[in-house]
């Protein structure tokens, strides 16, 4: 029988190594998987690569994280905000490398990994030290720049319900990432509020298919965190 749900965060991310490339959801704290960050904070991988839109918020979740001195490098669109002390204090003092990437481009080089392309062009940075040292074409009149797909050994995620499949479906914008990040990793690792049988989720509302998904968890509703979408 097939069957993806695991027991607790903590056992699905024992096999987590140092120096693994990791995609974290989110779009600041609306779909973050805060208990499976936390079960990462617990399980001591160090050395990280993290992809996600945000650098950290606050001093929970990916923030902490951070603060806990376990990503070398995070790549995101979205570094510097109000609530990203954390960040901005460890990038100063250069204890942190940052690939900064537009939020178009991030999203689409997730979604190439996962589609199997091999590079794409696009116009987004052309002209900025955003395209500094990469191939440039011009196609149509208009100057493209080559961006490179993104992967990862390893996605956090967070869902509203997941069967044992692994089949997924989200929870309004807590989507965002959610989606192409799972077909982008290796191993994808799902928290979601409920577990349901076989056949309960209409075919037609599932986002995820748990091909993409191998682990499942399923957090209490109660201790799962901001229930924003």
């Amino acid at each position: 029988m097939i069957s993806r749900l695991v027991a607790t965060a903590t056992e699905a991310l024992a096999d987590m190594p140092d120096g693994a490339t990791v995609m974290i959801g989110g779009f600041g704290t609306a779909g973050m998987p805060v208990q499976l960050i936390d079960a990462l904070l617990e399980q001591g991988a160090k050395d990280l690569t993290v992809v996600n839109n945000n650098a950290g918020n606050g001093t929970t979740g990916l923030a902490a994280l951070l603060d806990a001195g376990r990503v070398r490098k995070i790549i995101c669109s979205f570094p510097r905000q109000a609530d990203s002390q954390i960040f901005d204090g460890l990038y100063r003092s250069g204890k942190i490398e940052l690939e900064l990437v537009p939020q178009g481009d991030l999203a689409e080089r997730i979604r190439a990994a996962g589609a199997g392309i091999g590079a794409f062009y696009t116009p987004t940075g052309y002209g900025t030290p955003l395209a500094e040292g990469k191939e440039t074409r011009e196609i149509n009149g208009r100057q493209y720049v080559l961006e490179y797909p993104l992967h990862a050994d390893y996605a956090l995620i967070k869902a509203e319900r997941g069967d044992r499949w692994g089949n997924l479906v989200y929870r309004k914008t807590a989507r965002n990432f959610g989606p192409i990040m799972a077909s982008a990793a290796r191993i994808t690792v799902a928290q979601v509020r409920e577990t349901v049988e076989l056949g309960e989720l209409d075919p037609e509302s599932i986002v995820t298919p748990g091909i993409f998904v191998q682990r499942v968890v399923q957090i209490d509703a109660t201790t799962s965190g901001s229930e924003q979408p």
